[in-house]
């Protein structure tokens, strides 16, 4: 039983990374153009090849995989509410409300049943790149009756590369582990800004470079052994040193950082496969191997299983998250002193209250 079920591993897990296996479906939504761009883009030449963008992620595989995830996602999965439910605590802390919000991508539909009247949002823009993940958040909004009966709420396609949505529309905009796939975060970032009015607010929360470390351990090992080299099965990810530029880089004020590990812990390697596949967070790297050899499938199992497996027989999976929050100026905001404004010394503070403390 045990080997079967090694096998089956290898099997499932090829196409998994490979982002195959999913039935077709109609498209039953069609991009939304906006008559008004947070950036003046040429979307002529910005593939081209003397385009100044680097490109990492395969976006139309990632699209994919979410359509794909739209059919496997669980009702409720424990991870992505407990992400979204910590991201939607920040809008407790705030006195201000944010009629109108826009929800990026990833767990949006987590955040949408999570809300209980957070915020006192009114109008709700629901954006994914998925038309059966937008789908999906229609037809769970049409199906549950909750508090957020009473926020209008839209739904789009849309590419957070490219944000269809006019500058200065929105009071807050929130994404929940979704713009780590974004080849350009630091300009995904810009447009979320410019979209935003002034002192609006940017939530996000993303996957840290800590993410799936075990998996990662294992998959290098067992490449090593039997392949004698190593390729890219699991995504580069953000470090939590520079979530803090990127928010400053993109010209968000009064930025803040803060970063948890969640672990999860799975019977087996193929539950955690699953788990990605249903979160729609497999490989989409452009330079990734297309080809999972069933040897090095099962030595990352087995390598796993040995190296991390608890006594309990579960194998533990760590999930660093990385949450960002950032305003959009406004005079009403504190700053800081300008530079050589100070009319005292830390000599003088340092006289004034004794040199113990």
């Amino acid at each position: 039983m045990k080997m079967r079920g090694t096998l089956s591993l290898c099997q499932r897990t090829s196409q998994l990374l490979l982002g195959g296996g999913r039935r077709a479906t109609k498209a039953t939504y069609t991009l939304i153009p906006s008559i008004c761009y947070c950036t003046n883009i040429d979307n002529n030449t910005i593939d081209g090849p003397q385009s100044p963008r680097v490109k990492v992620f395969d976006r139309e595989l990632k699209r994919k995989q979410r359509d794909r995830a739209a059919w496997l996602m669980r009702p409720s999965d424990p991870f992505v509410d407990a992400v979204a439910d910590n991201l939607l605590d920040r809008l407790e802390d705030c006195k201000k409300t944010f009629p109108t919000a826009l929800c990026l991508g990833g767990s949006s539909e987590a955040v949408r049943r999570l809300l209980r009247g957070r915020g006192s949002i009114e109008k709700l823009i629901m954006m994914d790149t998925s038309n059966d993940m937008v789908k999906l958040c229609k037809d769970a909004e049409a199906a549950q009756q909750d508090s957020n009966q009473n926020i209008e709420t839209s739904f789009v396609v849309g590419d957070e590369e490219f944000l269809p949505i006019k500058e200065s529309s929105v009071d807050l905009v929130i994404s929940s582990l979704g713009l780590h796939w974004t080849n350009d975060l630091p300009g995904a970032m810009i447009q979320c800004k410019l979209a935003l009015k002034p002192d609006g607010l940017f939530l996000a929360a993303i996957l840290g470079g800590e993410t799936l470390k075990e998996l990662r351990i294992a998959c290098t090992v067992a490449q090593m052994e039997r392949e004698g080299g190593i390729s890219p099965r699991i995504s580069p990810l953000a470090q939590v040193r520079d979530a803090g530029n990127l928010l400053t880089r993109a010209g968000f004020t009064l930025p803040g950082v803060d970063v948890d590990e969640y672990v999860v812990r799975y019977g087996n390697a193929l539950e955690l496969i699953e788990h990605l596949r249903a979160m729609g967070e497999t490989n989409a790297l452009l330079q990734r191997n297309n080809l999972l050899k069933r040897e090095t499938a099962l030595a990352t199992a087995a390598i796993y299983d040995s190296m991390f497996a608890a006594e309990d027989g579960t194998i533990p999976a760590t999930f660093q998250v990385i949450f960002m929050t950032g305003w959009r100026e406004h005079p009403s905001q504190p700053k800081a002193k300008r530079r050589g404004s100070a009319t005292i010394s830390f000599d003088d503070v340092q006289k004034q209250f004794g040199s113990d403390s």
